[in-house]
This record gives structure tokens, C-alpha cells and sequence, in this order.
């Protein structure tokens, strides 16, 4: 109910294993998690509320091995951890917890391969209500078709590298933003640990 992505498949094809074979079926270690604070689900307006919606599996493992490698319980820590994928999500683990973590999907936090980042809303509303765009259009141009795909017609990280190794400036440019983006969503996660 909260987003399409492949990974939902997993706890589909357990249960229909589980049930041919009459036995319960668990998801352990789930791609999506909801541990934020309160006070990170506000955003301004009382009927809009911040989702815990991010890559969760992939953010606890490395986690988890950022504690062994410190030699010290993951429970114990506080930590900032950045996915860095089609979506780009940066949380805070906060002792074993993700406290605060931006929306990937949903177009939260910095601007991704894929995936525009945070927008400044009233373009948005401008853009959803001049007629020229349906709901899906700006979804897609959202997430799916948004980031470096909408600047560069890629979503590959490694061909935008190489386009500014050939000196292809506006690749460059492109890339800065989004490293930018991902050190400011890094930075504001610092001022709350």
C-alpha cells in the first residue's frame, strides 16, 4: 500500500510457498522499517506527515558492519548512513533505530539517478494544475524519470563519470548538485544526532 518496488515481492512468493506447504512464513530482515521519532514525521501542515520510506535492508547491513568494524555494539551507536542507488536515502540510526531518514521514493531529501529530490512545492502545484501534465506524468517525472535521467538521459552513475572524464562540463555540473544535495542531507542529520 505505501509504494510498488520490486523487493515486495519476497513476502508475496514466501506466503504462496508457505501456504502450499501448510507452514507460516516470516520476513526477517524487511527492506522497509518504521522506527522514526515523532517529532521527524512533522512538516509544516498537520495533514501531511513525513513516511519512514527508504532503503532499510541495505542501510542496516551496512550498519551493522560499520559496528563490527568499530568493535562495538550496534545498539549503542549513532550513525548516518547514505544508500546511494537508483534512490539516494539517508538515515539516522540512532542506537539501533533509524530516527530520521528522508522519503526516497517519494521524492524526499537529494536528487538521485533517478529521482528528483526534495522540489520546491508551489512549482509543483503550478506544474500539477496548468493542465499540461496528468497526476502520472509528474509522478514519473518524480521518480522513475527525475535526477540525473531528466538532466543527462542516463541513470548511470559510472556513464555520467565517464562523460566528465571527456570533458562534457554540464555532466559535471549535474554530478556536483547531486553530491551537493547528498552532503547537505548528510550535514542536516548531523545537527540532530
Amino acid at each position: 500500500p505505501r509504494g510498488e518496488h520490486a523487493s515486495n515481492l519476497g513476502c508475496v512468493l514466501a506466503k504462496k510457498i508457505a501456504d502450499k506447504i501448510k507452514v507460516p512464513s516470516y520476513i526477517v530482515d524487511p527492506v522497509a522499517v518504521d522506527e522514526m521519532n515523532d517529532i521527524a514525521r512533522f512538516t509544516g501542515m498537520p495533514n501531511i506527515k513525513r513516511q519512514s520510506l527508504f532503503h532499510a535492508l541495505n542501510q542496516k547491513a551496512v550498519a551493522l558492519k560499520a559496528a563490527s568494524y568499530l568493535q562495538q555494539p550496534y545498539n549503542e551507536l549513532n550513525l548516518i548512513v547514505a544508500h546511494l542507488g537508483g534512490g539516494i536515502s539517508v538515515g539516522l540510526h540512532k542506537r539501533g533505530r533509524v530516527t530520521d531518514v528522508n522519503n526516497a521514493l517519494n521524492g524526499d531529501g537529494p536528487m538521485s539517478p533517478e529521482r528528483t529530490g526534495g522540489l520546491p512545492v508551489s512549482s509543483v502545484y503550478e506544474m500539477a494544475l496548468s493542465g499540461q501534465y496528468t497526476l502520472e506524468q509528474i509522478q514519473k517525472m518524480n521518480y522513475g524519470f527525475g535526477g540525473l535521467v531528466s538532466y543527462l538521459g542516463t541513470n548511470s552513475a559510472e556513464e555520467v563519470s565517464d562523460r566528465i572524464a571527456t570533458g562534457e562540463v554540464f555532466a559535471k555540473r549535474v554530478m556536483k548538485a547531486m553530491v551537493y544535495q547528498i552532503a547537505k542531507e548528510i550535514g542536516s542529520l548531523y545537527a540532530v544526532t
